[in-house]
C-alpha cells in the first residue's frame, strides 16, 4: 500500500441535477467564503487555512505530530475536497460543512510523527516544486475538460466519462501535494501521474 494521501470521491455520471450544474458556481459561494475564512491573509490564501508553521516547528523540534494539527488539517482538506468535487461538477452533494460519505481524503497513519523524517520539512516545499508545475498544467487542463464536461452535463445531465479520468485525478493529484508538502504526513515522494 502506498504511503500516500488517497481521495474517494463517488461520481455519479448519469442522471444529474441540470438546474445546480448551471448555477453551480454561485451556489458554492457561501461554502468558498467559510473555507476563506481560515486563511490569516492573502499570503496564506494558497494553504486555504491549513496549520503548516507550527506544525512544521513541531516536527522539527519534538519529532511528534500533533493530534489536534492533524484533525484539523484533515478536516479541512475534506472540506476542500468537498467543495471541489462539487464545483467540478463530480457530485451533485453540496459541500457540507460536516463529514460526507461519499467525499473522503483518507491519511496515512503517522503514529505520532515517528515514522516522519525530522529534517525532511525543511526541504519538502523546494522539492515539491516540480510538483507544482505540473500540478499547475493538470489544473489548467481540468478547468478546460471542465468547462465543456459543464455544457454537456447542462444540456444532457450527464456527467462526460471521458472527463473524469482527467478532473478527478487533478483532485487526487494535488490532495497527494498537499499530503507531501503542505500538512507533512509522508515523506514518500508523490507520483507525476494522475
Amino acid at each position: 500500500m502506498s504511503n500516500q494521501v488517497e481521495t474517494i470521491i463517488q461520481v455519479q455520471l448519469t442522471n444529474r441535477n441540470r438546474k445546480t450544474v448551471f448555477w453551480r458556481g454561485f451556489l458554492a459561494v457561501p461554502v468558498v467564503a467559510f473555507l476563506a475564512s481560515f486563511s490569516q491573509g492573502n499570503d496564506a490564501a494558497w494553504t486555504s487555512g491549513l496549520i503548516v508553521l507550527p506544525l512544521v516547528l513541531t516536527l522539527l523540534v519534538r519529532g511528534v505530530y500533533p493530534s489536534y494539527l492533524l484533525s484539523f488539517n484533515h478536516s479541512l482538506m475534506e472540506l476542500n475536497a468537498r467543495l471541489s468535487s462539487y464545483v467540478l461538477l463530480l457530485t451533485d452533494d453540496y459541500p457540507s460543512i460536516e463529514r460526507n460519505p461519499n467525499v473522503a481524503v483518507l491519511l496515512p497513519d503517522t503514529e505520532g510523527g515517528k515514522k516522519l523524517n525530522r529534517g525532511l520539512p525543511l526541504i519538502k516545499w523546494f522539492l515539491a516544486i516540480p510538483l507544482v508545475i505540473v500540478g499547475l498544467v493538470y489544473a489548467a487542463l481540468a478547468l478546460v475538460y471542465t468547462f465543456i464536461a459543464w455544457i454537456i452535463t447542462w444540456s444532457t445531465g450527464n456527467y462526460p466519462a471521458w472527463a473524469l479520468n482527467v478532473v478527478l485525478g487533478t483532485v487526487k493529484y494535488w490532495n497527494r501535494i498537499y499530503g507531501y508538502a503542505i500538512i507533512l504526513v509522508t515523506d514518500e515522494y508523490p507520483s507525476f501521474s494522475l
